[in-house]
């Protein structure tokens, strides 16, 4: 018999208050991604998730499978476009952090976030529209060392949004 001790179910309470970090997703295709990125947004107790343009939003039957719980607690709604959403946020404060393959990217590692930070994601073929992408104070983005300049939006939205609750713990 080990010694080791899973731990199993949730939590009755958040570990922390919510920080001032708000998602935007920008026009995701898959409702997979969006749930990961519901599930993340709760384990680093996002503000807000904003579902732009035809991202998938909770209610939504094929968001449940991969968000296991998470689009019943993190506050979502949905914005007409992600500039929209993001020009709403920046009238409010909020340094707005496109996360794209532009020459002018920050590294994750190098990066500080502002307190009140929007990270806006990217369509996973396409990135972040241009409407977008002209309305970020700045851009982030991941090394990546292969062949491919880039990973799954899932997967890269774990990273940033675990380098800012690191840095706003």
């Amino acid at each position: 018999m080990s010694d080791v001790k899973v731990i199993t179910g949730d939590r009755a309470s958040p570990q922390r208050e919510k920080s001032s970090l708000v998602i935007i997703l920008d026009r995701l295709r898959s409702t997979h991604n969006v749930g990961n990125i519901l599930r993340l947004a709760d384990a680093v107790n996002a503000l807000e998730l904003i579902c732009g343009g035809y991202t998938a939003c909770p209610p939504h039957p094929k968001l449940s499978k991969s968000a296991m719980g998470a689009e019943n607690i993190v506050s979502t709604r949905h914005a007409e476009s992600a500039s929209e959403a993001a020009a709403e946020l920046k009238d409010k404060g909020y340094e707005i952090i496109g996360v794209e393959t532009v020459e002018s990217a920050e590294s994750v590692w190098d990066i500080q976030f502002q307190d009140k930070t929007c990270l806006i994601f990217g369509n996973e073929a396409l990135g972040l529209q241009e409407e977008t992408i002209n309305i970020c104070d700045r851009f982030v983005s991941l090394p990546a060392f292969g062949l491919k300049n880039s990973i799954n939006v899932a997967n890269c939205a774990s990273v940033v949004m675990y380098r800012y609750a690191e840095q706003h713990s």
